[in-house]
């Protein structure tokens, strides 16, 4: 037993003697051949050039430099090429390619089977850049009138509600960073740049099914669920989806945006129903006779920036509900008499005014009012009592006079005592004798109203 197995150890020695000596020589020469090839795997610049001489690769380089054409693929089917001959493509450093292949070391060959490489050299290949940019400019995604923008995804009104109209993705590209990749792709001998894989192009920012896009159709819906009623005299006004949609917007960031010309002039159509602001109206006198009035500061005034703000308010808050406009002045009543029952009236021609307090006459008497001669004659009008002053002074062009009460309601226009008049007052006293403008009336008349009267009251000059 131990013999057999001392002849098998035996022959095992004499067998490993001769085969090394074999694996050695057959190594040696392999790596002779690696000595002037390139290893198994390797590559320079795209070019194979695996097992082959300086020689073979450098004349397949000097080749593919003449025919070398870079296919671009571009978006919707779009193909173009740059050619060798169009940018002035040249192949000029067989030397490189020589130092490569010597600092190659020929008995590590065995290693490239394991592992093989690809070379970027620099400068293998050179251009012309001025005719390169030349073809760029030709190039179909350099042409601005086959250019298509990107668009965001987009909304559409419609008697349903919002609907998300889909994005634009366009063929613009960033041309600064498709230039130089086009460069880098040249240099490095690659014949194909998709456009699309690579990413060049400039993609809109939200698309249909961004989270965005879908939160802002769903604020949208809401903003138009909104119903704001407005009624009035002899009627009503609503602001429903149908006009609501006509004042949003939405803007590149994807926010809600009121449209406030729009939307002042929708509130001006509204204020027709409620501005009695200096509008004619038919007042009733204490003769018995109807009369136009116009003019004066008087009615009711809305505030148009104030009811845009609260329509604002109102439709995001998605609200239904009936409302007045905001306003910046108010009168009595929304009744075709505005004027309400409490109010000053003065006949401006039977030179008399009435004090009514809750529909009740409270006192009356002679008055004189602006002197017609010299152009001080007091405007007609319905004006609002500014405020009421004990022991005021009145100030003018030429003269000073204090009195005991003075109630302005039309600049520095306004009912006061004037006891220099000695109670001489009304008849045609005004037409050469009156006043700069205001009510100069006997002390007794213009302190009852004082002691009766709040600012804010209307006084009517007819």
């Amino acid at each position: 037993m131990q013999t057999t197995i001392h002849k098998k150890h035996k022959k095992t020695i004499r067998v490993s003697i001769v085969t090394l000596p074999i694996l050695i020589v057959i190594y040696l020469g392999i790596s002779m051949y690696f000595s002037n090839h390139f290893y198994y795997g390797f590559a320079i610049n795209g070019i194979n050039a695996s097992c082959k001489t300086v020689e073979e690769v450098d004349t397949e380089m000097l080749t593919k430099s003449k025919t070398y054409t870079l296919d671009l693929k571009e978006r919707n089917g779009v193909k173009e090429q740059i050619k060798a001959n169009e940018i002035g493509l040249k192949y000029n450093v067989k030397d490189k390619i020589q130092a490569l292949k010597e600092s190659q070391n020929s008995f590590a060959w065995i290693f490239s089977f394991f592992s093989p490489k690809t070379s970027e050299m620099n400068g293998i290949v050179t251009y012309d850049d001025k005719l390169l940019k030349e073809r760029f400019d030709k190039l179909a995604v350099s042409d601005s009138k086959k250019i298509i923008e990107p668009k965001n995804a987009s909304f559409k009104y419609s008697d349903k509600g919002y609907v998300i109209v889909k994005e634009v993705k366009g063929n613009k590209v960033d041309n600064n960073q498709l230039y130089a990749n086009l460069v880098s792709a040249i240099v490095k001998g690659e014949t194909t740049v998709d456009l699309e894989a690579k990413n060049y192009y400039i993609n809109p920012k939200y698309t249909s099914t961004s989270q965005k896009v879908k939160n802002t159709k769903i604020l949208l819906n809401k903003y138009i669920t909104s119903k704001i009623t407005y009624t009035f005299a002899g009627g009503e006004e609503v602001l429903d989806s149908s006009t609501i949609h006509n004042f949003l917007g939405v803007d590149k960031k994807l926010e809600i945006t009121f449209d406030k010309d729009k939307m002042d002039d929708y509130v001006k159509k509204v204020d027709n129903n409620y501005n009695t602001y200096g509008k004619q109206r038919n007042f009733a006198t204490s003769l018995g006779t109807t009369v136009k009035v116009s003019g004066g500061d008087y009615g009711w005034l809305v505030n148009r920036s104030g009811e845009v703000n609260d329509l604002i308010v109102a439709i995001k808050g998605g609200q239904t509900i009936t409302k007045e406009p905001h306003y910046t002045q108010t009168a009595a009543s929304h009744d075709i008499n505005d004027i309400g029952s409490t109010y000053v009236e003065i006949n401006l021609t039977k030179q008399h005014l009435w004090f009514y307090k809750n529909g009740s006459l409270v006192v009356q008497g002679d008055v004189v009012t602006g002197d017609v001669s010299k152009n001080h004659a007091t405007p007609a009008g319905v004006y609002v009592l500014k405020y009421k002053e004990k022991n005021a002074t009145l100030k003018g062009e030429g003269y000073s006079t204090p009195v005991d009460v003075f109630m302005p309601f039309n600049g520095g226009i306004g009912i006061h005592d004037a006891s220099w008049r000695n109670n001489k007052f009304g008849k045609t006293i005004y037409l050469t004798n009156g006043s700069h403008g205001c009510i100069n009336s006997p002390p007794i008349l213009a302190k009852t109203i004082y002691n009766n009267i709040k600012a804010g009251t209307p006084v009517i000059c007819y």
